[in-house]
């Protein structure tokens, strides 16, 4: 007995079932996007964090996960071209509906093409319209008009992927002084659909805030400890002792008068002799040191975070301009606790070139408050 009409064919159920897949296969592809950026975020926000902490367990974890995503991403990268062979461009005319030049201040400019494209007749297409920007040399600019007739490329899967032929071969440079073109309807216009770049870069960054947010909260206790500097700090202490130490930056872009960098490296210091009570700092190019007694009360100190390490660069860059040393090589920072009359501690800058010694004081907001420029006693 047959069974014709009594439900959906093999054909029918076959096609379902193809498009089911497919479905489930681009919402996947929608997904992975976010996925990946989470975990990467969440891997930064782990070595971040890490290094804050000083956890290398942390730090171990969240190096090894963006090395496994970066490997990953190369792997998956060179799969996907193995497996999918671009798809082969097609020569054909067009006829340019219009075109505008969006810049002029190069040889290339980007030129706004709007064309009726006629596709090969074994591609069996009709015509369409289609808008994109290529760059056009000055020179070749009034070689394209309104209503003329072009040569280009363009992909039968990818109709929207088009771009005109400067120098096509002497066959199709006559085709195209002989043909003419009809206009094709607004209607037939074709776009990329996945040019949607601003919303996945919003998936992106959501994804890459999500990670990192998780990271941080579930390290909150430590990063925002409740105790103050003041407490983790011990200069009261019934044993006495002092302490010195000293850390040196490297790397081609490391100064310590990039912004943030002294403050940071301050927070080391701090951790490493475990006060943040201090009797000198001294800052360099790319050297931090500090010298400290526990026995001192906190007045006769400097607090290492109450400074204006934001302010200190400036300082620098007065110093080396206007106290006639015309090519200062070398700076320092010193900054001690402020002796007589003085409220807060007391920051020395001092500038050396081939013309002498200078230097200019400044309190501990960063107001200056003395200048001894090069040649003056004091």
């Amino acid at each position: 007995m047959g069974t014709t009409g009594q439900g959906p064919g093999l054909d029918e159920v076959n096609g379902l079932s193809q498009e089911a897949r497919s479905g489930v296969r681009r919402l996947l592809d929608g997904f992975r996007p976010a996925v990946v950026s989470g975990v990467a975020g969440a891997a930064v926000a782990a070595l971040v964090v890490g290094l804050i902490l000083m956890d290398v367990p942390v730090i171990v974890i969240g190096g090894g996960v963006l090395a496994l995503l970066v490997v990953l991403g190369a792997l998956g990268g060179r799969r996907r071209s193995a497996r999918e062979k671009p798809p082969a461009g097609r020569t054909a005319l067009a006829r340019i509906e219009d075109l505008r030049a969006t810049a002029g201040e190069m040889a290339d400019v980007p030129v706004e093409f709007k064309l009726t494209v006629a596709p090969r007749p074994e591609d069996d297409r009709p015509a369409y319209r289609v808008k994109f920007t290529q760059h056009i040399n000055l020179a070749d600019l009034p070689a394209y008009r309104p209503r003329g007739i072009v040569v280009v490329e363009y992909r039968p899967d990818e109709p929207w992927n088009v771009r005109v032929l400067t120098r096509p071969t002497e066959e199709w440079s006559r085709r195209a002084e002989e043909a003419e073109i009809d206009s094709a309807p607004e209607s037939s216009s074709v776009s990329d659909p996945d040019g949607g770049v601003g919303a996945w870069c919003l998936v992106v960054l959501l994804g890459l805030l999500a990670g990192a947010a998780v990271v941080v909260l579930l390290f909150r206790g430590e990063l925002f400890a409740s105790e103050g500097p003041a407490e983790r700090s011990s200069p009261s202490s019934s044993v006495s002792r002092t302490f010195s130490t000293s850390t040196t930056v490297s790397g081609p872009s490391s100064s310590l008068l990039t912004f943030g960098r002294m403050r940071m490296t301050a927070w080391e210091l701090e951790a490493r002799v475990g006060s943040a009570y201090v009797t000198s700092l001294t800052i360099e190019d790319r050297r931090m040191a500090v010298r400290g007694d526990s026995a001192l009360p906190p007045a006769e100190a400097v607090h290492l975070q109450s400074l204006p390490y934001e302010l200190f660069p400036g300082l620098v860059r007065e110093a080396r301009t206007t106290l006639g040393v015309r090519a200062p090589g070398s700076w320092r920072i010193d900054v001690s606790p402020g002796a007589g009359t003085e409220v807060g501690p007391r920051v020395r800058v001092t500038v050396s070139g081939p013309e002498g010694t200078a230097r200019l004081d400044a309190d501990g907001t960063g107001r200056i408050t003395d200048r001894r420029a090069v040649g003056e006693a004091g």
